[in-house]
């Protein structure tokens, strides 16, 4: 059952369901009967102005439920906001097996009161809201998406995707699930710890194939081995000409790219999550809270400590210029 309301992100909706439909093609078994449902029952408007006709209403829905999917999108404050809404998505809750939100559908789960204790996730950029607006709620956005219990909280847009990928994978099998993300020409699927953080990556992408994709490599993979031997050979080229590619294309080294992309995405996570500095460390592929200190220091010429109080993310240090008195 998926709930949407008007100015919802179409794409909240189309991925978690034309994946379950595919895995029905597929031959799931039982199928998965996907059923969208809204306040009026009258089918609702999307973002970007396509209405999602049909449907049913939320208040007429009975009996027990697999999976409850709240979605996200523009129309989440309004959402969150209306009783209407989340007194169904309270009621639906106790008749569900599993509940489960894309995006910033998030807030409205949170605000019908049904994430309290629980560890959970969002879209990056609005993680800092989340968790001011309430305290109640661990918000870690690392993650594509979250399992805590039986309710199951994902990422931005597309990572609904992976989280339903997850969710196919566990009632049917990993065959099923490699057969959906066939079908649908994506990964199967990216795991749940693959850090929206590869998102963060401030420079603008090179003009080189080869570059960008290594770049893309780097930040989806950000605590794996990134050494130049292993970057390498994943582009299928010497040590030798990686080193003058990053020069020509970057003005920098492998080595150091990998680090910056590291520290950024240390920083995004430093800003707007409560893990520990050591746990952000691990998470980016930097070991230890002394090492990422050190990058810290090295990149924005503050420490993490610092870079949570500031009002704004810091821009990254001038490497032309003196910065000994870093701290």
């Amino acid at each position: 059952m998926i709930v949407a309301y008007d100015d919802a992100q179409i794409l909240d909706v189309a991925c978690p369901s034309g994946a379950l439909d595919s895995a029905n093609q597929h031959g799931a078994a039982p199928p998965y009967a996907i059923e969208l449902a809204s306040v009026s029952g009258r089918g609702s408007r999307s973002s970007s102005g396509i209405v999602l006709a049909g449907g049913r209403r939320l208040a007429a829905v009975t009996g027990q439920i697999d999976t409850l999917l709240v979605v996200g999108g523009h129309g989440t404050r309004a959402a969150m906001s209306d009783e209407r809404i989340l007194t169904q998505v309270r009621r639906l809750a106790l008749r569900s097996r599993r509940i489960a939100s894309v995006c910033t559908g998030t807030f409205v789960l949170a605000a019908a009161g049904l994430l309290d204790g629980r560890r959970v996730t969002t879209h990056w950029g609005y993680g800092e809201l989340l968790a001011q607006a309430f305290p109640s709620i661990a918000v870690d956005l690392a993650p594509l998406y979250i399992q805590d219990g039986n309710v199951y909280t994902s990422a931005g847009v597309t990572s609904a995707l992976d989280l339903t990928l997850a969710l196919i994978e566990d009632d049917h099998g990993p065959t099923l699930a490699r057969n959906v993300a066939r079908e649908l020409v994506t990964y199967l699927h990216r795991p749940a710890n693959q850090a929206q953080i590869s998102m963060f990556l401030s420079a603008p992408p090179p003009g080189d194939r080869l570059v960008r994709d290594l770049l893309g490599h780097i930040a989806a993979h950000l605590a794996e081995d990134l050494g130049s031997s292993a970057l390498a050979a994943r582009a299928g080229v010497s040590k030798r000409h990686l080193t003058r590619l990053f020069a020509t294309h970057l003005g920098t080294t492998p080595a150091r790219a990998v680090r910056a992309a590291r520290t950024e995405a240390a920083a995004h996570l430093a800003r707007s999550s409560e893990l520990s500095l050591a746990a952000i460390a691990r998470r980016c592929g930097l070991r230890s809270a002394e090492t990422l200190r050190q990058a810290f220091l090295d990149h924005y010429g503050v420490t993490g400590d610092r870079i949570r109080r500031m009002p704004d993310m810091p821009q990254p240090l001038d490497p032309r210029q003196d910065h000994s008195s870093r701290t």
